[in-house]
C-alpha cells in the first residue's frame, strides 16, 4: 500500500480513518471523573516522544519560524483536544464524530470573514445545511455541556485548518506538528499540576493508545495525499464516520436513530457534492510531485472532504 495508485490511496485512507476512530475510543474507555487535563499533558508529550525519530525533517535553521501563529494555534490545539475528551467521554461515538465532521463547514464560514472568501451556490447550501444537520443530530432537548464541548472541538480543528495558510510554505508537516507539540507542553503541564490529580497509570495507557493511533492516521494520511491528487481520494475521509457507528454499535451498544441519520447525511452530503464538482472542474493529474501545495489547494478551492485531512490536525 504505497499510495502510488489512487486504489491503494483510498485503501490507506480507510484504513487511517479506522485508527484515528481507535484513538477515540482509547479516550471514550477513560474512566468518569478521569483527569482530563493529565491525560492532555500526557498524549501531547508521547506524541511528541513519537515525533523525535523524524526530527532530521525539521528545519533546524529556521526552528522557530512563524512562531506567533505556531503558538496561537498550539494553545486552539489545546483547548480543542480537552473539549474532544468531554465530548467523547459523554456522546456516543459517532454523535461526536458527526459533529466533529462539521469543522469544513465552519471553515468555509471562517474563510469567508477572515480572507473575504466567495462561496458558491453549493457551498452556500452546505452550510446551511450542515448547521441544520448538526440541530438534527444534536437535538435542543439533548443540549448539553458534551455537546457544547463537540462543537467547541469543531471550532478548533476549523480554525486550526484555516491558520495553516499563516504557517510558512517551506515547513514540513513533520516540522510543523513538531512545534506544535512543544509549545503546547508548558500550558498542558500548568494546567495538569493545577489539577493536582492523582497519578493514574490506566490514563498512562489511554493517552499512550490514542497517541499512537492517531499518529497511525496521519502516516497514512501523508502516504495517501504524496502521490495522488486530493480530489481523488478525499471522499474516503468520510468513512470516519461509518467507523464511528459501527465501532459505537459493536463495542458501545450505541445504536444510531433516525435522526441521526438524517443529520449526518446531510452534513456529508454537500460536502461530498462540492468535491465531485471540483474534482469535474479540475480533472486529477494521478500524481502529484507536491502533496503540501495540493492539499492547500484543496482546501482552497473545493472546502470538502480534503479540509477535514487539515483539520485533524487539531486530533493529532
Amino acid at each position: 500500500m504505497s499510495g502510488k495508485t489512487v486504489n491503494s490511496a483510498i485503501l490507506l485512507l480507510v484504513i487511517g480513518n479506522a485508527m484515528a476512530l481507535i484513538s477515540d475510543v482509547f479516550i471514550k474507555l477513560l474512566e468518569p471523573g478521569a483527569p482530563v487535563f493529565q491525560f492532555a499533558f500526557l498524549r501531547c508529550l508521547i506524541t511528541l516522544g513519537l515525533l523525535l525519530p523524524m526530527a532530521g525533517q525539521l528545519d533546524r535553521k529556521n526552528l522557530f519560524a512563524g512562531l506567533k501563529i505556531h503558538t496561537f494555534r498550539a494553545h486552539i490545539h489545546l483547548a480543542g483536544l480537552l473539549c474532544m475528551v468531554i465530548a467523547l467521554g459523554n456522546l456516543p461515538l459517532a454523535t461526536a464524530n458527526a459533529v466533529f465532521y462539521a469543522a469544513p463547514i465552519l471553515v468555509m464560514v471562517l474563510s469567508v470573514f477572515l480572507f473575504r472568501e466567495k462561496l458558491t451556490p453549493l457551498s452556500v447550501t452546505a452550510v446551511f445545511s450542515g448547521f441544520a444537520g448538526i440541530v438534527l443530530i444534536l437535538r435542543p432537548v439533548e443540549f448539553n455541556w458534551a455537546a457544547v464541548a463537540a462543537l467547541g472541538s469543531a471550532f478548533a480543528l476549523a480554525i486550526n485548518a484555516v491558520l495553516v495558510r499563516k504557517l510558512p510554505k517551506q515547513q514540513s508537516t513533520v516540522h510543523k506538528l513538531f512545534l506544535n507539540y512543544l509549545l503546547i507542553l508548558p500550558a498542558a503541564g500548568a494546567l495538569a499540576w493545577w489539577e493536582a490529580a492523582q497519578w493514574d497509570s490506566g490514563i498512562l495507557i489511554g493517552a499512550m493508545g490514542s497517541a499512537l493511533f492517531i499518529l497511525g492516521y496521519n502516516i497514512t494520511v501523508l502516504l495517501a495525499y504524496r502521490q495522488v491528487d486530493a480530489n481523488q481520494v478525499t471522499s474516503a475521509e468520510y468513512t470516519g464516520l461509518i467507523w464511528a457507528v459501527g465501532i459505537g454499535w459493536i463495542w458501545f451498544g450505541e445504536v444510531p436513530d433516525l435522526w441521526f441519520l438524517a443529520g449526518s447525511l446531510m452534513i456529508v452530503v454537500p460536502l461530498l457534492l462540492i468535491g465531485l464538482q471540483h474534482r469535474r472542474k479540475e480533472p486529477a493529474r494521478g500524481f502529484n510531485p507536491a502533496p503540501e501545495q495540493q492539499q492547500l489547494r484543496s482546501q482552497e478551492a473545493s472546502f470538502s472532504a480534503g479540509t477535514i485531512q487539515l483539520a485533524r490536525e487539531c486530533r493529532e
